[in-house]
């Protein structure tokens, strides 16, 4: 009896990165020098800096000190200073309660916003030591949300990446987030946002992935508590939006840093539409590497609600 492939899936790297992820497994094994050396390798790409210096933060959660140690060294290092920050900001998000927990876990929120708040200087510092880098204030955007800073400081730590790189991706999806209606934002503004970036992206520029991005955020604030099934998702109208963002995008010969992301982002959408031959073409191009976003939008562990939609779809990804 022949046994169905199942799909096999790499979870936590929606990238076709080698050298990322050789640095992610050192740093997981607490070799933090090779991530160094990773990250200072992208200063001239600010896409696949802001890609790899993601990674390689969540990849050192819990571990910052390793980045402090190297820092000891070599103090005027900014990639160890965007580093160290962006990895602060990840590992207060990591312990960040929920709303309820606000009120009853106070010593919790107090630490959380300890962490969160400790990312600042050494975001600073980094943005200083090369001013024409974009990719200390990206992690900036994050730290703003999760601090819950006023809109005037949210907008101008926008600006200040947009100036320096107004295609960078890794910010616009910090920035639809913030623009959403569970950050506060007005939904007509978020979808305005994703849809002139999408407008004003190039053939190859995977910022076409906002669209569906904002319809999850959407979905999570304004119609949480009804949402049964793929049907309770996307609507007719809705799924051509998506189909149209999908159209005028096409990943190139040689692809985004976060052209993956972009396929789980599309493949997800697509799914939930039950438009099962684009989710399957989408899927198939995320080569088992399952993004965060969207896949947490459906549940807890996104990697489960991946692999659901392959099962589903009759993708095998080697």
């Amino acid at each position: 009896m022949v046994r169905p492939r199942t799909a096999q899936v790499i979870t936590g790297r929606p990238w076709m990165d080698p050298a990322l992820d050789q640095a992610v497994t050192a740093v997981r094994d607490r070799y933090f020098r090779f991530g160094a050396h990773v990250l200072a390798e992208s200063r001239d790409d600010p896409e696949l800096r802001s890609l790899r210096v993601e990674a390689l933060a969540k990849a050192a959660v819990g571990w910052s000190g390793g980045i402090e140690a190297l820092l000891a060294e070599d103090a005027r290092n900014p990639d160890l200073w965007l580093w160290l920050g962006r990895t602060r900001v990840e590992e207060a998000w990591s312990i960040r309660p929920d709303g309820r927990a606000r009120a009853v876990q106070a010593a919790r929120f107090t630490t959380y916003a300890k962490l969160m708040r400790g990312a600042r200087e050494p975001l600073r510092k980094a943005a200083e030591m090369l001013p024409d880098d974009p990719v200390p204030w990206e992690s900036m955007l994050w730290l703003a949300l999760g601090l819950d800073l006023d809109r005037e400081e949210k907008d101008a730590l926008w600006e200040q990446v947009s100036r320096r790189c107004p295609t960078l991706y890794g910010a616009h999806v910090a920035r639809v987030v913030t623009l959403s209606p569970q950050w506060g934002g007005v939904p007509e503004e978020m979808f305005d946002f994703a849809r002139v970036a999408m407008g004003t992206a190039g053939r190859e520029d995977p910022r076409a992935a906002l669209v569906p991005l904002a319809y999850f955020e959407y979905f999570v604030q304004s119609r949480s508590g009804i949402i049964r099934g793929s049907s309770s998702w996307f609507t007719p109208e809705e799924n051509r939006d998506v189909a149209m963002a999908a159209r005028g995008w096409f990943e190139g010969a040689r692809p985004h840093p976060r052209t993956i992301e972009a396929h789980n982002m599309f493949g997800a959408a697509f799914h939930l539409a039950d438009a099962r031959r684009p989710a399957r073409q989408h899927l198939l191009r995320t080569f088992g590497r399952p993004s965060g976003l969207p896949w947490t939008y459906l549940g807890s562990d996104g990697t489960h609600q991946y692999l659901k939609a392959c099962k589903h779809l009759n993708v095998v990804t080697d």
